[in-house]
């Protein structure tokens, strides 16, 4: 069946208009490309799309990506060559020219109970590296690499809704994060991308309020305005996540 896909995206490339000059404003030329984007793998049949957080649902003619195993909601940072608007049900044709899989997860709850598997270990993020885009929270930070133990990093909810859903209006969140005492000091991104959609958001809802552990500023909350959204997605790097240690 994969095979098919390919072999389906292929035609594709093929059958597609002859793209303008680059000189041309309503045209693509095959010299550009994007900067890493925030993206979300859709699940379709035997093939795939990306959901991408700015550019809208990708469709990807590439015919070399057997290597790839698409997972539904599975969030990657990609860059990618547009080549045509509106493909069929599709905001763009693109071709990929990199795709790299985020360690992806929910939002948990904290208990009494869990509280010390969770952990509250400090972790260092800069500044503008936590972003909110696509219905999720995307965190870019620099991993102290463990020797043996993957690290475990969490976004967790209190169990009362109360605490939640405060009356300030905004959503309260903790990151959550456990080195298990392995650090070696050698130092890799990585980067974890939490899906929001159990959270009750609504069009009263003003934003998020995190609260982490910083290695660099001690305990530290952040305020995310959701009626700013602009102001919120973060900044993307040209990451390498192939060292990370994580879960």
């Amino acid at each position: 069946m994969r095979k098919l896909h390919w072999l389906f995206m292929a035609v594709c490339l093929a059958v597609m208009p002859v793209l303008q000059s680059c000189d041309d404003d309503d045209g693509y030329s095959l010299g550009d490309f994007t900067s890493p984007l925030w993206a979300t793998v859709r699940v379709t049949g035997n093939a795939f799309y990306l959901d991408c957080d700015v550019w809208g649902k990708l469709w990807p003619v590439n015919i070399d990506m057997d290597w790839y195993e698409p997972v539904d909601g599975q969030r990657v940072l990609t860059m990618f060559n547009p080549l045509s608007d509106k493909y069929g049900e599709y905001d763009h044709a693109v071709k990929l020219l990199r795709l790299q899989d985020v360690l992806t997860k929910e939002v948990e709850v904290l208990t009494p109970e869990n509280e010390e598997e969770f952990g509250n270990d400090p972790v260092r993020i800069y500044h503008g590296d936590i972003g909110i885009s696509g219905g999720y929270m995307n965190i870019i930070f620099l991993q102290n690499l463990p020797s043996n133990t993957k690290h475990r990093i969490s976004l967790v909810r209190p169990q009362d809704d109360a605490e939640l859903y405060a009356e300030d209006g905004y959503i309260h969140l903790e990151l959550r994060y456990n080195d298990y005492d392995d650090l070696t000091g050698l130092r890799a991104y990585g980067a974890v991308s939490y899906n929001l959609s159990s959270l009750d958001i609504t069009s009263e809802t003003k934003g998020i309020k995190l609260k982490l552990n910083s290695e660099v500023n001690d305990e530290v909350e952040l305020t995310f305005d959701l009626k700013k959204s602009g102001d919120n997605a973060g900044k993307v790097q040209n990451l390498d996540l192939s060292k990370m240690m994580l879960n």
